[in-house]
């Protein structure tokens, strides 16, 4: 029997200190999230950020979160459902880190007497923080806990046309009656050596001006070629003209070269230096609202913006719930399914 498991980020389970403390640990601990040798992990994560982060963290979640609690577990929640009541097989939701994880949703699948089960890790670009990470676990649960049982992964969908359909269409709608005179598409941000450690080929990634346009295999698992796919491929379907949309990365953390431009330094260089004075923000590596977009794109990014000299800004939601996704996802596990 066929069954899914779709895999987000996940979230503390309150904005407490103490649960944004447990929720770091177990997602800064991950080696492909901190990629040193366990011993720098340890120094840095329980050294450092877990003795100052966490408040900080806190007083962010706290901005954001909702009555029912964290939005992106609402939000997934919510997505699983409407697809749970679509597909014609089972479909459980995981999360990666903390509460509900990958194994939880495992045993849900088993329990319904599933044996071959579609990994979707809800990620539309491969980078090995986020997608790697998530396909590494289910592989480590399965071969601990269910040996019977056989997992098949849905590819990064940065360039499946009718994802691009999808997001185009949700940025127009929310742009009807916003006259901007620049889109800027933020996507979340990892450190350079992400980018070299994820090239196959071990030669083609230069992060330079041309090797993400070069054809290579190596753009299989290159998080920033796939991001700048997903910005030409919505410029083409919506024709935005050249010079009215740009590209920058966002979240970034520690002193490490991060992939550039950095989004907090557009905010203030697009209206200073370019005159950009009505900015639209969407952020694409994103499926599901989240500290990430709700707090640091909506409210820190206008904040940001505005003090660079912005008049309008509009910060785009992720696809959430939006019906059109959620059918995208139920065609994608019925061509599985056949």
């Amino acid at each position: 029997m066929k069954g899914v498991l779709l895999v987000n980020l996940g979230s503390p389970d309150s904005p407490s200190p103490k649960d944004v403390k447990k929720y770091l640990k177990e997602f800064l601990m991950d080696e492909r999230v901190i990629d040193t040798n366990i011993i720098m992990r340890n120094i840095l994560v329980k050294g450092i950020i877990l003795n100052t982060r966490p408040k900080e963290s806190a007083k962010a979640y706290q901005k954001i979160w909702w009555e029912d609690g964290s939005p992106l577990i609402v939000i997934s929640e919510k997505f699983h459902k409407k697809v749970q009541a679509k597909a014609t097989i089972p479909v459980e939701l995981g999360m990666r880190y903390g509460s509900g994880n990958i194994k939880e949703g495992y045993e849900k699948l088993h329990a319904k007497g599933v044996t071959e089960v579609l990994l979707v890790p809800l990620y539309p670009h491969y980078a090995m923080s986020s997608f790697e990470t998530v396909v590494e676990k289910a592989k480590e649960v399965e071969q601990k806990f269910f040996p019977t049982m056989k997992t098949e992964v849905l590819p990064a969908f940065y360039n499946q046309p009718d994802y691009i359909k999808v997001m185009s269409t949700n940025i127009q709608n929310h742009l009807k009656g916003f006259d901007y005179d620049h889109i800027l598409f933020s996507y979340h941000g990892i450190p350079e050596r992400h980018i070299l450690k994820s090239d196959t080929t071990k030669s083609h990634c230069k992060l330079d001006g041309s090797c993400c346009e070069t054809a290579s295999k190596a753009h299989a698992t290159c998080y920033r070629h796939q991001c700048f796919e997903t910005t030409k491929e919505i410029a083409k379907l919506l024709n935005l003209k050249e010079g009215s949309y740009s590209n920058s990365f966002q979240s970034r953390l520690g002193r490490d070269p991060w992939l550039k431009p950095y989004t907090d330094f557009e905010f203030e260089r697009l209206p200073q230096e370019e005159g950009k004075k009505h900015m639209a923000v969407i952020t694409p590596a994103f499926v599901s609202d989240c500290l990430e977009t709700l707090e640091e794109i909506a409210m820190e990014g206008e904040e940001q913006f505005k003090e660079g000299g912005g008049k309008t800004y509009k910060h785009i939601p992720c696809l959430n719930e939006n019906e059109d996704w959620v059918d995208v996802m139920c065609n994608w596990i019925e061509d599985w399914k056949n």
